[in-house]
């Protein structure tokens, strides 16, 4: 992981300190899981990774994330904001409520 990556996974893990979050390493960062499915998580650059309902990404996008791009493939379902966009542990908060709403709609793993 990079140093980006690592600074922002230690911003996220008190504020996901609630059963059934488990932390694991994925994408060259940190991805934090709810009832196995992807939450939230760090990008080996340092942005955050936010799981979003993708008939809901026009929303996602107008909130300030970026579509999530892995390698020249666009990732349905998941958004990433910079991390000039999380001044604080609110914006943190916002994105990590974000995706919890969509995520506890899915089935557990």
């Amino acid at each position: 992981m990079t140093a980006a990556s690592d600074e922002l996974a230690a911003r996220l893990r008190p504020l996901l300190k609630k059963a059934g979050v488990a932390e694991k390493k994925m994408f060259g960062g940190v991805g934090f899981m709810l009832d196995g499915n992807m939450l939230i998580g760090t990008t080996a650059k340092g942005a955050l990774l936010v799981r979003i309902d993708p008939d809901t990404a026009d929303e996602a996008l107008a909130r300030g994330a970026a579509l999530m791009h892995m390698g020249p493939r666009v990732m349905s379902g998941f958004v990433s904001i910079d991390i000039d966009r999380l001044p604080d542990d609110t914006a943190l908060r916002d994105w990590i409520a974000y995706a919890t709403r969509y995520v506890k709609t899915l089935p557990p793993k």
